[in-house]
């Protein structure tokens, strides 16, 4: 079987988009082709490449490298060429931080909801820049219980979950423990940067 869709072209055509939403210094790196692609066959529910790049349409994605190397700016162009039923928001982590301490418990639950609106998947951007926080002298892990609840909504409802980080399986080990690392396993596919790419801010 043969993709029906010409991933040059598409790149070239997404590259123009990203001039046009962060400025005409924007444009894709040859290295970054290949997780390019993948992105790309994801969002487009192009079952031949994804097939070839062993990715599971059914789960989210969990898009990792370092610092400036352009991930939350790829997942909000993604937004041109994602399916209708695939569409998701991007909502930073540190955004759902300053939710947690001004009203509380009640964010977990915002971002754990399966309903039926458009806004059910989403893209938690910048996992890690958070910490622990206090809500009338409770400690939380806000994002590792915001995470176990999507895994059951993954699990119950196939609701998909996209995060965007800088750490790394053993970084976020430390910070989310094991229980969460897991569940992120099972509900995510991993795309990554090699930790060598430049900042291109």
């Amino acid at each position: 079987m043969k993709t029906h869709y010409d991933y040059p072209e598409i790149i070239k055509w997404l590259e123009q988009k990203g001039k046009t939403d962060y400025g005409t210094q924007f444009h894709f790196r040859e290295a970054d082709q290949n997780n390019l692609s993948k992105l790309i066959a994801y969002y487009l529910k192009d079952e031949v490449v994804a097939t070839l790049f062993d990715l599971d349409l059914s789960k989210g994605i969990l898009l990792t490298g370092p610092i400036g190397c352009g991930k939350t700016s790829l997942m909000s162009l993604m937004k041109y060429v994602t399916h209708r039923d695939n569409r998701f928001h991007l909502k930073t982590c540190r955004d759902i931080s300053f939710e947690f301490i001004k009203d509380g418990y009640e964010v977990i639950h915002r971002y754990s909801r399966g309903n039926n609106q458009e806004g059910r998947n989403y893209c938690f951007d910048d996992l890690g820049v958070e910490k622990n926080l206090k809500y009338f002298g409770n400690e939380c892990n806000v994002m590792a219980e915001i995470i176990l609840s999507r895994y059951d909504l993954f699990v119950s409802k196939k609701v998909q979950t996209h995060i965007t980080t800088n750490l790394s399986a053993s970084e976020i080990e430390n910070a989310y423990g094991n229980r969460v690392r897991s569940r992120m396993r099972a509900m995510l596919n991993l795309i990554s940067f090699d930790k060598s790419t430049p900042d291109k801010r």
